[in-house]
């Protein structure tokens, strides 16, 4: 039996924020990016277990699985427990395209009441309850970087990022989480 590289965590060992906010490395998770015409939503949602959002800057989630919409044909699927989406996906029998982008991407988890001021520190999106509510989500920079932003509840975010990235979106959160403690 060969043996095999075991990828390390982008984030391992990372935590940070302060008195007001947390900054945790999110647990791996399976994603796929999926793209598929309107046609073949209700089958998709049907095998994936969750009604996919058909609307801008909206998600669905059920049973650790989260659907975010990025654009009129095109979602990013996060499964917490780690599913082989892909082959969740096949199993639809409808016209799509999904490719497994679970090691190109990792996650912060953003949580405490200073939550909102970190990301606004260097995202141009209003994160603010009344702009983004629970459930929310969008493609968007933070600095220079590009990351999909899940609200999960009103005091915790998902910032999903490219692990190349990662590291200088963790440093940008964690000055984000120094000043949103003063």
């Amino acid at each position: 039996m060969a043996d095999l590289a075991t990828r390390k965590l982008p984030l391992a060992g990372r935590h940070g924020g302060s008195s007001t906010v947390r900054l945790t490395p999110a647990a791996p998770a399976s994603r796929i990016s999926l793209r598929a015409p309107a046609d073949s939503v209700g089958g998709l949602s049907h095998v994936l277990g969750l009604q996919l959002p058909t609307r801008p800057k909206t998600s669905a989630s059920a049973n650790g699985r989260h659907a975010l919409w990025l654009g009129p044909d095109e979602w990013l699927v996060i499964d917490e427990n780690g599913a082989e989406l892909v082959g969740v996906a096949a199993s639809s029998g409808v016209l799509h395209s999904a490719t497994d982008v679970s090691h190109r991407n990792t996650a912060v988890i953003v949580s405490g009441p200073g939550a909102e001021a970190t990301l606004a520190a260097g995202c141009p999106q209003d994160v603010s309850l009344s702009a983004f509510p629970v459930g929310a989500c969008s493609r968007t920079l933070y600095g220079k970087a590009e990351v999909v932003i899940l609200r999960l509840d009103e005091e915790t975010f998902r910032v999903e990022v490219w692990r190349s990235f990662s590291d200088y979106v963790f440093g940008l959160l964690a000055e984000g989480a120094e000043d949103a403690g003063l």
